[in-house]
């Protein structure tokens, strides 16, 4: 058998075994309340104008006892009433039939939830409701634009400065020091400092995948550049090529795969932060739609978007990593 055949019937085996022993964890045991029984007296004691002797027994068939229909009797809300407001649950009655329901849809959602949401999503993933209430694709829409602008930011100062440092040995020496302190600085340290000086949250998102995206790109450049063999370099002296034109007819292709390599790093490590960023500034973008799912406590639709956010990222790895694949070369 293929070893890539194997890989693939090993992964869904994982993937079948882990949504097993989810829906196993998840799955709720509820038991049927019987119907309580009324005698006719007691149906007409607890009707009303707005409950109808045939209301009251259908209460009681679902399992109220006397006292909580007396209760919605006295509210003067008819069953119709109590349907438009989203059933007796929302009237705090978690009665027979109605604690099925409620056990269904609280706690940790079962896989058969995440898909029944996932499937309402993505059959309408662009609608748009007003500002809090937009479709999964709106969001992905916003959240890619702020990675594309940073991200090509970075790819603009880091690729060029870091063939400066790897083609001079001074300049590597004098930028290192400032290069290994502001590495390891968490992107999401920079955002107050970009909202304080920017004033605008979108710009200073784009900031944030700017800084985190630039580090990998710069230091893997730096590193291949001045790592060229000394063969590839003295093929172009000899040849008497510029400095200019000896980095793009040598050097460049020598280095492309690593360049390439850092930048399959930084789109990663960039669609990672704008999450982050997006739960802190707000607005528009997966991010916040991930925070905004959880503070409805609508975890089927929060986990949907974390599956959605996962899916996107192994697509933009995928995506640079064909150029990778394309520049690579053996010697």
């Amino acid at each position: 058998m293929n070893v890539y055949l194997k890989a693939t019937v090993v992964s869904v085996l994982f993937l079948a075994a882990f949504l097993i022993i989810w829906a196993l964890l998840t799955t709720v045991k509820t038991e049927e309340v019987a119907a309580t029984k009324l005698s006719a007296a007691e149906v007409e004691e607890l009707s009303s104008d707005s409950l109808p002797p045939a209301d009251v027994e259908k209460l009681a068939a679902d399992g109220l006892v006397p006292d909580q229909i007396q209760q919605i009797s006295d509210l003067g809300v008819t069953l119709s009433d109590i349907d438009a407001a989203g059933g007796l649950g929302a009237f705090g009655f978690t009665t027979g039939g109605v604690a099925e329901e409620a056990t269904e849809t609280s706690g940790f959602p079962s896989p058969k939830l995440v898909w029944k949401e996932s499937w309402e999503q993505l059959s309408n993933p662009f609608y748009d409701k007003g500002p809090n209430d937009k479709g999964i694709g709106i969001q992905l829409k916003y959240s890619l634009m702020r990675v594309g602008l940073g991200f090509g930011l970075a790819v603009l100062v880091a690729v060029p400065l870091g063939f400066l440092i790897g083609m001079s040995k001074v300049l590597s020496l004098a930028l290192s020091p400032y290069i290994q302190i502001l590495k390891p600085i968490s992107p999401l340290a920079w955002l107050p400092v970009a909202l304080y000086i920017i004033k605008d949250s979108e710009q200073a998102s784009i900031f944030v995948i700017f800084v985190c995206s630039i580090w990998p790109m710069l230091i893997n450049t730096a590193f291949a550049v001045s790592n060229v063999k000394g063969d590839y370099l003295n093929i172009g002296r000899t040849l008497e090529l510029s400095p200019l034109r000896q980095a793009f007819t040598i050097i460049l292709p020598a280095v492309a795969p690593t360049i390439f390599t850092g930048m399959r790093i930084s789109i990663g490590i960039a669609w990672l932060v704008i999450v982050a960023a997006e739960m802190v500034i707000g607005g528009i973008g997966v991010g916040h739609f991930v925070w905004n799912e959880w503070n409805g406590l609508n975890l089927a639709s929060m986990l949907f978007a974390i599956v959605v956010i996962g899916i996107v990222g192994l697509l933009l790895d995928a995506f640079i990593g064909l150029f990778v694949k394309k520049f690579s070369y053996h010697e």
